[in-house]
This record gives C-alpha cells, structure tokens and sequence, in this order.
C-alpha cells in the first residue's frame, strides 16, 4: 500500500530545498562575482558597479595573465606538487588502509596503530616544532618540503580502510586458498573493488594539494619555488598595500590595468585545473565517501 505524501512531507521537502538553494547560491554568486569582474574594464570595477555580470566587457586581464610568466612558473609548481604529493598519497594511503583493514590476528598491533594516526589527526604539533622539524631535514624550499608532511592523511586512510572492511570476506578467504599472498590480494583483488572509494580519497588529495597556499609561505624561501596559490595569495595581500616599490614601467602598465580584474582572471585561470578533473571522478564521490565514512 502506497503511503499518502502528507502536507508536512511537503513542508520539509520544501525547506530542505531552500536551504540547498541558498547553500548553492552562496558558494555560486562568489564566482559569478569574479567572472564579471575579471571580464569588466577598471573604470567600471573602481567604481563599483560590477556585480553579476561583466561592465564594458573586455578581455585586457586575460592577455595580462598571459602576459605574467610568474604565474606560469607558479601554476608549474603547483602541477608538480599535486603530481608528485598525489602519487605520494595514493601509494601510502593504500598500503596503510590495506594494513589497517587485516583483522588482529593477522596484525596483532593493528589498534596500537590506528590510535597513533587518530591521535595525530587530533592534535598536531603546533607550527613552530613543523617549521623546525622541516628545516633540521634540510627541506626548506624543496619540493618535498610540500608533499611529504601530508603524505599520509588519516581521514583518507580510514575512508579507505573501512571501504576495505566492508568487501566480502569470501572473497579474500578464497584468494588466501589459491595461494595468493598479501600483495596479490591488495593489488588484484582489493584495489580494483575499491575504486569510488580510491577516486574519493584521490580527489581529496589532488584538491588539498592545490589549494594549499600556508605551507608555501611558511617552508619556500625564494618566491620563484611559490605554488600557485601562495603566488595568488602574495599579490592580492600586495594589491592592498601602497605601491611605493613599483617601477615607472609597472605604474604605467597598472595605470592601464586595474588589479581586481587581473586578480580575478589568475583565480579563474587556477581553477580550470580542478575543473578539467572533477567530473571523471564525480561519479565516483557519493558511493565512496558514504560507503567509507560511516564505520568504525
């Protein structure tokens, strides 16, 4: 027998889509902000009269963009540090859930372990004792000074690890009679059932990597090693600060240009990286994160 909708089911329905609409709205209007206003002239932008829709459109930011070989070299750092920290993490996060989903009397410490990464995902160390254990490494302005610390992220291991869990045992029971060792298991058997899961916490990695913008500024010392996101942040902050240190040549060109929309062209030019992969791993994200995240 099919239930009536009742008009209090239609209440709630209508209250959860309005707060998913203005939740959606209010991530959306930002961008469509910086859109306008990347495509506006500089009189219309100082002027404030930009808000959701380009003023005397223009595209002069843009070829400014182009233009800025800094950016460049920070937007190759940063392909290279989500390359470099995304492999990182996806061999580490796998090999330790795999570790971490054998039951004790496979691996008799597996909980003393987990206690350790929980208890790090807690509490950390504070950044002075981070900025020091970096520099006693000698990784100060390396590359690995950016990939390793977050190597193995805890939250992607335990998504993993309960993703692992939940598989049949069968499977792995009848594995283990073939004679297929551990390694076998984990690679033929484990990894390719796993992947929404493995897509999710790889998605998490990529997107963590490239927004991370402190790190550059706490552990690079020369500007030309800054990913992109510290690069970002360092000329927006310069953007509101006098401009007492500029060359005739930098006044006259920000004379033509306005700093706004430059700065908005650069954000919308580093966001097409996450945009570009997003969708192959989409179809993946809600089957692995809530298949993953509601155990243990």
């Amino acid at each position: 027998m099919v239930k009536s909708y009742r008009s209090s089911d239609r209440i709630i329905d209508i209250v959860i889509v309005a707060v998913l609409s203005l939740l959606g709205l209010s991530t959306l209007l930002p961008l469509i902000h910086i859109v306008a206003v990347s495509f506006s002239d500089k009189a219309s932008v100082a002027g404030g009269m930009v808000t959701f829709y380009p003023i005397h459109a223009t595209v002069v930011a843009y070829k400014a963009v182009i233009s800025d070989h800094a950016f460049f070299r920070a937007f190759g750092v940063s392909i290279e540090r989500v390359l470099l920290g995304g492999a990182l993490q996806f061999v580490l996060t796998i090999l330790t859930a795999y570790a971490l989903s054998r039951p004790t009397s496979e691996f008799r410490t597996r909980n003393v372990y987990m206690w350790l990464l929980v208890f790090t995902m807690i509490f950390s160390g504070g950044m002075i004792p981070f900025y020091m254990t970096i520099r006693n490494l000698h990784m100060l302005d390396t590359m690995w000074a950016l990939v390793l610390p977050s190597a193995v992220p805890v939250f992607n291991v335990v998504v993993l690890m309960n993703f692992f869990k939940s598989l049949p045992k069968e499977l792995d029971e009848a594995a283990l009679i073939d004679g297929a060792g551990p390694w076998y298991r984990m690679i033929a058997l484990y990894v390719p059932l796993s992947l929404p899961s493995i897509a999710t916490v790889t998605l998490f990695s990529l997107v963590g990597h490239w927004n991370a913008f402190f790190d550059g500024m706490l552990l690079m010392n020369s500007p030309d090693k800054y990913p992109l996101q510290t690069y970002l942040n360092q000329i927006i902050v310069q953007a509101s600060q006098p401009q007492s240190h500029l060359t005739p040549d930098q006044i006259k060109q920000l004379a033509k240009l306005s700093d706004r929309t430059v700065n908005s062209a650069k954000i919308l030019v580093s966001l097409v990286p996450i945009l570009l992969v997003y969708p192959f791993l989409q179809r993946y994200f809600v089957t692995g994160i809530t298949l993953g995240s509601v155990k243990e």
